[in-house]
């Protein structure tokens, strides 16, 4: 999976199998036009890494030139087609090939033909590596193509995404599935801020803390910050409607994001329960539980570090520290029950540098979007 700009892509045709198609064209039109010089016209700016195999493969002698055109504007189409370099001039009585990285609509199509019927050329025909057949209008015939794709946005291989990915050698596709929704487990010290904070940049999710959360409406004085703090004032929890209403509120104001990481919520059965009918509600639903797993004894040790530099009491005190454990466990097994009878329960080594945590949490996570 890679992100270039907001947008998430995951692998979809490898360079071997593209420069594979790209031989194969180069031979059929070599066979077509052995016992002439062909000028080869590839189309700006995506043609260009297909050009230029393209070239490497074709074993005769040719000639070759670029025009270029412009219709995308970020995913979409302008629907309006500007040349921007124009075709070439000594092109009178001469065979015309022109290279196309992908056609999809055939607007750009139409502006090529109507570029070239104009001129003096011997033929011109289309070669088009990348071929959308499904969008295709059909009004010009394409002459040669590499391979069929369905109508999905790509990049890479001169293929760009305002201006990023053309450089990749492989394509990649747009990853359009659903949101991808965590919740991360881990014991105090397990280094959940830690990982919540490299992922949700990683992968465009909106990290949300429950601890966070409550801090944010209580310190604002928001309605529903009001009535937490008037149950916390009297001594009782806050009931679990008013902490899923908190993350609503969240969730509302972060459409915008691939997918949430729920942090410190769930934390009975009853609460995964509610997140769930929540999130189905917002046709939505929790991908992956991950716990980050540590041995006590490591996990004490790093807390009791912790608490020199940040003067927390109850990260300075073994018994304390071990008390909290205990809670977890007994709050986060029969969680873990719910969790893996929906096949949802990963449980991820939680120990070593930051950088070979996150990887692992990332194989998990990677997993998900191409399930998706």
């Amino acid at each position: 999976m890679i992100k270039l700009h907001d947008k998430y892509f995951k692998p979809y045709l490898g360079e071997d199998e593209i420069l594979a198609a790209v031989k194969r064209m180069a031979q059929e039109i070599a066979e077509d036009y052995k016992d002439e010089v062909p000028l080869f016209v590839g189309v700006l700016n995506g043609a260009f890494m297909f050009v230029s195999d393209f070239l490497k493969a074709y074993p005769y002698p040719c000639n070759v030139s670029f025009v270029r055109l412009s219709s995308y504007q970020g995913l979409t189409s302008t629907g309006i087609v500007e040349s921007l370099l124009d075709i070439p001039e000594d092109i009178n009585g001469k065979s015309v090939i022109i290279l196309e990285d992908v056609i999809d609509t055939g607007r750009t199509l139409k502006q090529l033909v109507h570029m070239f019927s104009q001129t003096n050329a011997k033929e011109f025909k289309i070669a088009s590596l990348f071929y959308k057949s499904e969008i295709y209008n059909g009004e010009y015939q394409i002459d040669y193509v590499g391979m069929e794709i369905p109508d999905d946005f790509i990049v890479g291989y001169g293929l760009d995404y305002n201006e990023l990915g053309r450089n990749l050698r492989e394509v990649y596709q747009l990853n359009q599935g659903n949101m991808i929704n965590l919740v991360l487990f881990g014991k105090p010290g397990a280094g959940k801020g830690t990982q919540a904070g490299f992922l949700k940049e990683k992968y465009n999710l909106k990290h949300i803390s429950t601890g966070d959360v409550f801090r944010y409406n209580m310190k604002n004085g928001t309605e529903l910050g009001k009535l937490a703090k008037s149950y916390i004032d009297r001594g009782d929890l806050v009931p679990d409607e008013v902490t899923i209403d908190m993350l609503k509120d969240e969730v509302e104001k972060n459409q915008e994001a691939a997918g949430f990481i729920f942090d410190g919520f769930p934390r009975t059965t009853a609460q995964a329960e509610a997140l769930d009918n929540f999130l189905e509600s917002k046709d939505m639903q929790v991908n992956a539980t991950i716990a980050l797993e540590a041995e006590d004894d490591i996990l004490v040790a790093r807390l009791l570090e912790r608490g020199k530099a940040s003067g927390r009491s109850d990260d300075q005190d073994e018994s304390k520290i071990r008390n909290r454990f205990d809670e977890y466990n007994e709050k986060t097994a029969p969680l873990k029950s719910y969790y893996e009878k929906q096949g949802k329960f990963h449980s991820v080594n939680g120990i070593g540098e930051i950088n070979e945590i996150t990887g692992r949490l990332a194989k998990v996570i990677d997993a998900l979007f191409e399930l998706e």
